[in-house]
């Protein structure tokens, strides 16, 4: 067993796309809209496990991150990601970056909402 991919909604496909490839850095690895008319978008770091990120360009569906904590990703410079997600992006921090242990991590959102862990090891 092996986890695939997580699905979070989105309200702004753009926006989204923005944030995860030019901000974080993350590469697109497909993307195609269902009979539905859902577009479902991926992306994936080195690993090839994937986010994928739903969008109804009708607006039907509403978008909350709700009890939802935080996908973990893993950086190679802590500060210089924090410094881009507060200065150029449409994320934002919320705390850090912080010592916990042998790692630093800082917490942020994506132009949604949704919860991110960087991890700096």
């Amino acid at each position: 067993m092996d986890i695939v991919h997580t699905a979070l909604w989105v309200s702004d496909l753009e926006a989204t796309k923005r944030f995860y490839e030019e901000d974080l850095g993350l590469e697109m690895t497909r993307e195609f809209t269902g009979d539905d008319g859902i577009v479902n978008y991926f992306v994936a770091g080195e690993s090839e496990t994937e986010l994928q990120f739903k969008y109804d360009p009708d607006g039907d569906r509403s978008v909350d991150p709700g009890d939802f904590e935080h996908t973990a990703v893993t950086v190679a410079d802590i500060d210089a990601i924090v410094q881009h997600v507060e200065e150029e992006s449409a994320g934002r921090v919320v705390d850090g970056p912080i010592p916990f242990g042998d790692i630093r991590i800082a917490f942020a959102e994506d132009p949604d909402g949704w919860g991110l862990e960087f991890i700096e090891e």
